[in-house]
């Protein structure tokens, strides 16, 4: 294998460039055949009398991104074999360090996880001026820390406490940052890169890493100084404030520090292959490995698109309405670059749609993060416009108009007339069926749901609803355009809400029905924090608006007859809309009495009014019982979107659930909460107990019941 993988070229003074290039995949990886090619080609060098010098360098346009998850995820799953690739690597980079010749890394491109501990590995690291090149260690994201070496090598180098964001953070730095945070040591001319690593190797023949100097003294002080000791303190209550305790890795992150600082270097690095093994083998190490990576590069990669469809490069997009989602959609269209027509009834709406993108444009210049050139030129491909003529030539156009069905059809009608005939038509609608709003196009074929989130330019996913004559082609072009907006797609079926929308509600839903029970509006809102939600319930309706709730409610109702099932909340909707007059956060009173001033310092505080028509009961549960009821009531109404087949890929139910509406991300998502976390068995019973003493909001579907008992998984 390493024949094959690794090359490598000696100089006449001795110097080796040694070239990682895994002809296997698009890049390198710490996977276990490389990780054996490499301790053998790099053996091979170090024990050759006349190989002075070593430059490691890569063949792919990044130096290496990491760990193989996939694979690792295909191991025994079980402490030895675990520890024992881990030792292996530690094993290789241990003699990387102490053979007693130079070993330079040259970052051609991105370093990331395990690809940065190679690099630390290695007694210089010299890196290209590449400003795509990205250097960290994001392995927290994915509830891990830095298995070879990270954690251990990065807190020798900078210091514990400078350590810390790097590995608590994910923090990820371009090579300038990277240098002066001291995590390089140089940044060249990308044609100079193997030349200065060259040079660097033959002037310190007998280099050694600062670690293994018996003279080391820990930068910034030792675990046991006052300096230290605060700093500890700091990230402890750091963690706590922001993760609630929910993460496990971070906590992790800051044990592996404290133990493995007191020790030698070598015995520190078990100390890190122990928490590492610890992490990786834990449910919640497992459920977002699988969503943060495996199913976000599956959903990225178009991995379900039709594949009988040409690739569709969209060039021209018009947007029929251009308040705030009209106008974020717009923004992002620009920046993947593509022409947007602006649309709307007046020119002054128009106008301001247009200015939104010119604020967020003057912003990036100011921070440096695009020049005014390419920001003029930017807005520039936006026409702000009253004509629908001028959507002649659109690839594309996509409603976001008001939430009402005529409006919707008319500038259906009149776009149609317009546009080609091989264009298609979407919907922004958060909650009206598709199939329902096709019934005014004259193509329902090529009339889908494209659900944008808000703010546009931020959120990173996008619902796609397939109406019941939404065509494959269409499917397969809209998934292009999501693509091209460097964004996430989820694909549902159609229904009221769809996915995302219907799953939402059922969590501020449940916040107004404990509020009615009598539970403490602050237990609630702090529950819902420990939950791992990104606010409370209560606090959510009011960004949503109460009154934006209570007229879904009121045209659900309409819509569904008889057939709709009340929900405790709904008397709590009407109550604070129609009779207290607190419709939200807009109006500066929901459930929340909000500042009216802009001085940042102002807190919310939460209404005194409530109290008096909502009193508390005698007995308040506990806040496990409460985070209980906000996940479960939302995991369960997943699983009746499952069973009914809203959605029917598990992967985008999880993607779907944490990066639509902020769902416990620890947990994986909606379906690994109930499968991995709490488990299938377990969660049927807690959730059928709370519907026979709270409602049937919280009955597991009988489909779904028949699945677990057949051992069956959603994955």
């Amino acid at each position: 294998m390493a024949n094959t993988m690794f090359t490598h070229e000696i100089d006449d003074q001795g110097i080796v460039v040694l070239t990682w290039n895994d002809q296997s995949a698009p890049v390198n990886s710490l996977a276990q055949a490389a990780v054996a090619g490499f301790a053998e080609v790099l053996e091979s060098l170090l024990v050759n009398d006349a190989v002075k010098g070593v430059v490691l360098t890569s063949g792919k346009s990044d130096f290496i991104v990491g760990a193989n998850l996939h694979e690792i995820q295909t191991m025994p799953q079980d402490p030895a074999t675990i520890m024992g690739f881990i030792r292996k690597l530690h094993v290789l980079m241990r003699r990387m360090e102490t053979a007693g010749k130079p070993v330079v890394a040259a970052l051609n491109g991105t370093a990331l996880g395990g690809g940065m501990e190679i690099a630390l590995a290695c007694h210089q690291r010299i890196a290209a001026d590449n400003s795509k090149a990205r250097f960290g260690f994001p392995e927290v994201n994915l509830g891990l820390l830095p298995g070879g070496g990270g954690t251990q090598r990065l807190a020798r180098l900078l210091g514990i406490q400078a350590a810390m964001p790097w590995l608590l953070q994910a923090t990820q730095a371009k090579p300038a940052e990277a240098l002066a945070a001291g995590l390089i040591h140089a940044v060249v001319p990308a044609d100079q890169l193997i030349s200065a690593a060259k040079e660097w190797a033959l002037n310190n023949p007998k280099a050694i890493q600062p670690w293994d100097d018996k003279k080391f003294r820990l930068p910034g002080g030792e675990v046991q100084s006052a300096k230290a000791a605060q700093a500890f303190m700091g990230a402890e209550a750091m963690l706590r404030k922001k993760t609630q305790g929910n993460y496990l890795a971070p906590q992790a992150i800051l044990q592996t520090l404290f133990e493995g600082c007191q020790l030698p270097i070598d015995a520190a690095l078990e100390i890190e292959a122990k928490y590492f093994t610890e992490l990786l083998l834990s449910d919640q190490a497992k459920a977002m490995i699988r969503t943060f990576f495996v199913a976000l590069q599956d959903a990225n990669k178009l991995k379900n698109r039709p594949k009988d469809v040409e690739k569709k490069q969209f060039k021209k997009v018009g947007i029929l309405g251009a308040g705030m989602m009209g106008a974020g959609i717009a923004y992002s269209s620009t920046l993947s670059g593509m022409d947007v027509v602006l649309l709307d009834t007046k020119q002054e709406a128009a106008d301001r749609g247009k200015a939104y993108s010119e604020g967020i444009l003057k912003k990036r210049v100011t921070r440096g993060k695009m020049t005014q050139e390419k920001a003029d030129a930017q807005l520039g491909r936006i026409l702000a416009t009253t004509d629908f003529n001028d959507l002649a030539g659109c690839d594309l156009v996509i409603e976001a108009v008001f939430e009402d069905r005529t409006i919707k059809a008319d500038v259906t009608a009149k776009a149609e007339a317009v546009i080609g005939s091989d264009a298609i038509f979407a919907s922004n609608t958060s909650t009206l069926p598709i199939t329902g709003l096709a019934q005014a196009s004259q193509r329902p074929e090529q009339f889908i749901g494209l659900h944008f989130f808000s703010p546009v330019d931020k959120m990173p996913l996008v619902e796609i609803i397939m109406g019941e004559q939404t065509s494959q082609h269409t499917l397969a072009w809209a998934l292009d355009y999501v693509q091209q907006l460097r964004k996430t797609p989820i694909v549902v079926n159609d229904s009221r809400g769809f996915y995302t929308s219907r799953v939402f509600s059922t969590y501020v839903m449940e916040g107004m029905a404990l509020l009615k029970e009598g539970v403490a509006p602050a237990l609630i809102e702090n529950a819902g924090k420990k939950a791992g939600m990104p606010v409370g319930p209560l606090a959510l309706s009011d960004e949503v608006t109460l009154e934006l709730m209570n007229r879904i409610g009121t045209q659900t109702r309409k819509d569904l007859g008889d057939a709709y099932v009340a929900h405790p909340a709904d008397e709590v909707v009407k109550y604070m809309v129609e009779e207290a007059d607190r419709i939200g956060k807009r109006t500066g009173k929901g459930f929340y009495d909000y500042p009216a001033t802009d001085d940042k310092t102002a807190k919310k505080m939460l209404w005194s009014g409530l109290a008096e028509r909502f009193p508390l009961a005698v007995t308040q549960p506990d806040a496990d019982y409460v985070v209980k009821r906000l996940l479960h009531v939302q995991a369960v109404e997943t699983l009746r979107c499952v069973s009914e087949g809203v959605i029917t890929r598990a992967h985008e139910v999880d993607i779907g659930s944490i990066f639509g509406w902020g769902f416990a991300p620890h947990t994986g998502g909606t379906i690994s909460y109930v499968e991995t976390i709490i488990g299938m068995d377990r969660f049927i019973a807690e959730a059928n107990e709370l519907a026979d003493a709270v409602g049937e909001r919280y009955r597991v579907p009988a489909n779904v019941i028949e699945k677990a008992a057949a051992g069956s998984s959603f994955y």
